[in-house]
């Protein structure tokens, strides 16, 4: 299977690996804001040093090399370094890479996380051994929905008491599944 490029960019926004140098500014541009963490499967974070963890952790997963770790990518506006959001995907046995996405509050509504995600998707229906991109989001979180759609990717359904989102409670939450495949 290929690996996912390292870098990318689409018509206004640039992806790269993360480093644990980002956290101040991931933390200040969306990974502390309880509204974009609302329907994640993480809370937002209170402190840095926890996300600049996680951010490692991240980087580390490009340098494995190993296909089950989940990739990330920090997206930036063309012509800065500033992240704006994050997409990520996991590339999972059969055939099948599962998405997932945030973005800055002050960018949502404007296209750029399906801006983003079309890319992906695009190179991950271009690998002759993966045959399905997906994602899912809380079944009230209908804008996730409308970036997935605009991405190409078609509702095929309800996930019942699938993800649970620590925002809003302990117990799992039904999500829509939407997928684009060849």
């Amino acid at each position: 299977m290929s690996r996912p490029p390292a870098t990318f960019a689409t018509a206004r926004l640039v992806a790269r690996i993360p480093t644990a140098d980002d956290a101040p500014a991931v933390f200040a541009s969306y990974a502390n804001d309880p509204a974009v963490t609302r329907y994640l499967a993480w809370r937002a974070y209170e402190r840095v040093e926890p996300l600049a963890a996680f951010l490692r952790e991240a980087a580390s997963h490009w340098e494995k090399r190993d296909a089950a770790l989940p990739l990330t990518w920090l997206l930036c506006l063309k012509g800065t370094t500033t992240p704006i959001g994050s997409i990520g995907v996991t590339l999972e046995g059969s055939g099948r890479a599962l998405f997932g996405y945030v973005l800055a509050r002050k960018f949502w509504g404007h296209g750029m996380a399906a801006e983003a995600l079309a890319y992906l998707v695009d190179w991950t229906l271009a690998q002759p051994s993966l045959y399905r991109a997906y994602a899912y989001c809380d079944v009230e979180n209908p804008a996730s929905v409308r970036v997935m759609e605009k991405a190409g990717m078609v509702r095929e359904g309800v996930l019942r008491r699938w993800h649970v989102a620590p925002t809003l409670g302990p117990e799992p939450r039904d999500c829509m599944v939407c997928a684009k495949v060849r």
